[in-house]
C-alpha cells in the first residue's frame, strides 16, 4: 500500500496534466480512508494536492478538489487551510460554471465552517467557521447571491451541496457571531431569496435528494424562532426601543392636519398610550415575557406591513366600550404562541434527526416537512386576521378572550396542521380567512367529546348510551302526537265500505286518544275543520295489525326491521303506507286491497293476512311522521333516515349541553374549583327553572 501511495504522490506531481488528472482521480476514491490519509500525508501529498486545488484547471481541479473536500471530512488536512485557499474557492464559486467544481468547492467550505462542531483541532492560523469566509466574502460580495441562486440549479447535487453550505453559515453566525451580526446575516440571507428558494424545494418532486440539508434548514428554522423568543424585551436596547416606538407610531401615524391633531390628542390621552393598542397595561414589557422577541417581530410586522388596516382597527375599536374592544397586541402575541406550540418549536433538533431516520420512506417524507414554517410571517398575519373576524362575528368581550385563542387554535391545527406538503401559502391564506364559524365550533365540539372520551371512556359511552335512549322516547313521542292529531291524506283508490264500491278524493286518519284504535273515514271533500272520532266510519284495533308496507326510504341501519316489509319503486308511483291485520280479528270495514308477492311477517303466520287500511302521504316529512309513528306504537324500530337523523341531532345536542356544563377534575383541569352557591336564605321550596331561571 506504501508504495501505491507513494506512486500516486509521485504522480501528481507529474509536468503531464493527463498523468496528474489520473491520479487525482484515483485519489478521490480513496482519500476518505483514514489509514490511506495518514500514509498520504506522509509522504507529503498533501502539499502537492493543495497545490492543484489551488492552480489545476478542468477535470484535474474538479477531482483535486473533491478529494480534498474528503480528506476534510475525516479530519485531516487542516494544516492546508488557510486564506489564499479559502479565497480560491469562494471564488471559483461566484465565477465557475461547471458544476463538478462547485460540488467539491463547496464541500470544502461547509467542511471549514462546521469545523468547531467536527471535533477537531483547529488550523494553523485558527481560522474556522464563518469568519474565516469574510475576508474572500468582502471581496466577492456577490457570494451569498450567487449561492442561494445555487439553490435553483438542476443539478440535484449542487444544489443540496448549496444548501448544506447556507445551513453551515446560518448555524455557525447564530451560534458564534456577536448579538447584532447574526440577525442582519440572517436578513441578508432572507433578502437574497432563501425562503421562496428553500420553500420550492421542500414542495418539490425531488424531495428524496435534498432531504438531508433541507430537514436541517428546517430544525434550524427552529432554532432562530427559539433564540428570538428566548430574548427579552429589553427597552435598554435601542433595537428593542425603536421596535416598540415605531408600533406606537404607526397607530397615530396619519396624513395631513388629522394626523396633528390626533398625535396631540395621544399625547393629552397619555394614560391609555399602550391600552388603546390592546396591551393589557401600560407596561407593554410585561405582555412580551412569554415570547420575547419573537412576539415584538410579529407584531411590528404586522403593524408595518399592514398600517392602513391597524389605524382603522383601532378606530373601530375605539367607538366600543372597553370591555367590547379587540385587544390587538395581545391577539398578536397569542398568534405567535399559537404558532409556536403547532410548529414544535421546543422539539429539538435530534427528535427531528429521529424522526427523519423513522421517516425516510418517500411515502412518509410528506409528515416530516413543514414547508409553511418557513412562512411564519405570513401565516401569523393571516392567524391574527381570524383572529379579529372571529372576534367580530360573536360580538366577543374581553371576558371571552381566551375562547377565541381556543378557536383560532382549532383553526392553525385543521387548516396549516391539515394542509398536504404541497399547498401553496396563498392556499392556506384564503382557507383560514374564509373557513366558517360554524364548522369551526363543530370541531371544537368534536376536539371536546375526544379529550373527554379519553378522560372518561366508558362512563361518557354510557352517557350517550342514555342519551340516546331518551331521544328515541322524545322522537317516538313526538312521532304518535302526530297520529293522536290526524291528518287528511288524498285517496284516488277503490274502497268498499259496507258492501259498497266507490271512489272517494279524501280520507282522514287518527289515532285514539287511549292509543289502542287507528280510526279513519272517507269524503268527497277536505273539511277544515278536523272529523270528530264518532264521525269515522272505520276503526282498526291496533292488537290486529301484523305488519306496515310502505315504500318510504329506510334508514340504512334499520331496515332489517321484522315488522316492516318493502315495497319497491317501481310498483308505485308515489308515497304510499298500507297496514296489514288478520283478516278475521279486522273488527270494521277497511281498504280491502291485497299485495301480492309479499312474505308474512307476524307470529301469526297460519292465519290470513289482509290489507286493513291504506293512505297516501303527500310529502316525505309526513311519511317518516306516519311510518315510523305507527312502527313505535307497535313498539318497534322507527326506519326512515329523517327520524334516525333527528334522533341523533337531539342525543348530539344532549351531549354537547352536558360537557360544556361538567368540568374534569382538579387534577385534569388546573385552576380554582368553582365556589358552590350558598343556600342561605332560601326555602324548602327554592328551586331553579332551566327555561325561565331561579
Amino acid at each position: 500500500m506504501d508504495t501505491n501511495v507513494s506512486e500516486l504522490v509521485d504522480r501528481l506531481g507529474s509536468e503531464e496534466d493527463a498523468v496528474r488528472k489520473m491520479a487525482v482521480f484515483k485519489l478521490q476514491s480513496n482519500i476518505g480512508d483514514p489509514s490511506f490519509a495518514d500514509i498520504f500525508i506522509a509522504e507529503d501529498g498533501l502539499t502537492r494536492l493543495c497545490y492543484l486545488a489551488l492552480h489545476a484547471s478542468g477535470n484535474t481541479l474538479a477531482y483535486s478538489l473533491t478529494s480534498f473536500a474528503r480528506l476534510l471530512e475525516v479530519d485531516k488536512g487542516w494544516e492546508c487551510v488557510n486564506q489564499e485557499l479559502v479565497e480560491r474557492v469562494v471564488e471559483l464559486i461566484v465565477t465557475h460554471p461547471l458544476v463538478n467544481i462547485l460540488r467539491g468547492a463547496m464541500s470544502i467550505l461547509v467542511s471549514i465552517v462546521s469545523h468547531p462542531y467536527s471535533g477537531g483541532r483547529l488550523s494553523q492560523n485558527g481560522a474556522f467557521g464563518f469568519r474565516a469566509l469574510k475576508p474572500a466574502i468582502a471581496i466577492y460580495p456577490q457570494f451569498l447571491e450567487m449561492l442561494v441562486s445555487r439553490l435553483s440549479s438542476a443539478d440535484h447535487a449542487l444544489c443540496a451541496n448549496a444548501l448544506q453550505l447556507i445551513n453551515s453559515l446560518m448555524r455557525d453566525s447564530i451560534t458564534n457571531d456577536p448579538e447584532l451580526e447574526w440577525p442582519k446575516f440572517i436578513q441578508k440571507l432572507q433578502d437574497l431569496g432563501v425562503i421562496k428558494a428553500v420553500y420550492s424545494l421542500m414542495q418539490g418532486t425531488a424531495l428524496q435528494d435534498h432531504a438531508h440539508p433541507l430537514i436541517e434548514f428546517q430544525s434550524l428554522t427552529k432554532v432562530l424562532l427559539r433564540k428570538w423568543r428566548d430574548i427579552p424585551l429589553d427597552l435598554d436596547k435601542p433595537e428593542h426601543r425603536r421596535a416598540l416606538k415605531g408600533i406606537h407610531l404607526a397607530s397615530t401615524q396619519e396624513k395631513g392636519s388629522e394626523g396633528s391633531s390626533d398625535v396631540r390628542r395621544s399625547r393629552k390621552h397619555n394614560s391609555d398610550k399602550w391600552r388603546r393598542l390592546g396591551f393589557e397595561s401600560e407596561s407593554p414589557v410585561l405582555q412580551f415575557e412569554e415570547m420575547g422577541f419573537l412576539g415584538m417581530m410579529d407584531l411590528a410586522d404586522f403593524v408595518r406591513n399592514h398600517q392602513d388596516g391597524f389605524q382603522k382597527m383601532l378606530l373601530e375599536q375605539s367607538t366600543k366600550p372597553t370591555q367590547q374592544r379587540c385587544p390587538i397586541a395581545r391577539a398578536s402575541l397569542s398568534v405567535t404562541s399559537i404558532l409556536y406550540d403547532h410548529f414544535e418549536v421546543d422539539k429539538s433538533e435530534i427528535e427531528d434527526s429521529k424522526g427523519y431516520l423513522v421517516l425516510e420512506s418517500r411515502s412518509n417524507l410528506d409528515k416530516l416537512f413543514k414547508p409553511l414554517l418557513l412562512h411564519w410571517t405570513r401565516i401569523h398575519v393571516a392567524g391574527l386576521h381570524a383572529f379579529f373576524r372571529l372576534w367580530k362575528s360573536t360580538s366577543a368581550e374581553v371576558e371571552d378572550y381566551d375562547k377565541i385563542v381556543e378557536l383560532v387554535r382549532i383553526l392553525i391545527e385543521s387548516v396549516v396542521g391539515g394542509a398536504p406538503r404541497t399547498k401553496d401559502v396563498q392556499d392556506v391564506e384564503e382557507e383560514v380567512a374564509e373557513f366558517e364559524y360554524n364548522r369551526l365550533r363543530n370541531l371544537q365540539m368534536e376536539l371536546l367529546e375526544l379529550t373527554y372520551e379519553d378522560v372518561w371512556g366508558q362512563h361518557l359511552r354510557q352517557v350517550r348510551e342514555e342519551l340516546q335512549h331518551e331521544a328515541l322516547q322524545f322522537v317516538k313521542e313526538q312521532r304518535i302526537r302526530c297520529l293522536l292529531q290526524g291528518a287528511w291524506f288524498s285517496n284516488d283508490s277503490t274502497s268498499k265500505v259496507e258492501g259498497k264500491v266507490g271512489t272517494s278524493k279524501w280520507r282522514y286518519v287518527q289515532l285514539s286518544h287511549n292509543r289502542r284504535f287507528l280510526h279513519f273515514g272517507e269524503f268527497e271533500s277536505m273539511n277544515i275543520k278536523r272529523p270528530e272520532l264518532d264521525v269515522l266510519s272505520g276503526k282498526i284495533d291496533l292488537s290486529t295489525v301484523s305488519s306496515v308496507v310502505s315504500n318510504v326510504s329506510a334508514s340504512p341501519d334499520n331496515s332489517s326491521s321484522s315488522t316492516v316489509k318493502s315495497m319497491s319503486h317501481d310498483r308505485v308511483s308515489s308515497t304510499k303506507i298500507t297496514i296489514y291485520g288478520h283478516a278475521h280479528t279486522a273488527a270494521t270495514p277497511g281498504d280491502t286491497q291485497q299485495t301480492n308477492g309479499h312474505s308474512r311477517s307476524t307470529s301469526r303466520a297460519t292465519q290470513k293476512e289482509a290489507a286493513l287500511l291504506t293512505f297516501r302521504p303527500e310529502s316525505p316529512s309526513v311519511a317518516s311522521e306516519w311510518l315510523d309513528g305507527l312502527l313505535m306504537l307497535l313498539n318497534q324500530q322507527p326506519i326512515t333516515s329523517e327520524t334516525s337523523k333527528l334522533i341523533k341531532l337531539i342525543s348530539n345536542y344532549g351531549l354537547k349541553i352536558r360537557l360544556l356544563n361538567v368540568r374534569f377534575d382538579d387534577a385534569v383541569f388546573a385552576g380554582e374549583a368553582p365556589a358552590v352557591p350558598s343556600r342561605e336564605g332560601l326555602t324548602d321550596d327554592y328551586y331553579y327553572d332551566i327555561f325561565g331561571g331561579s
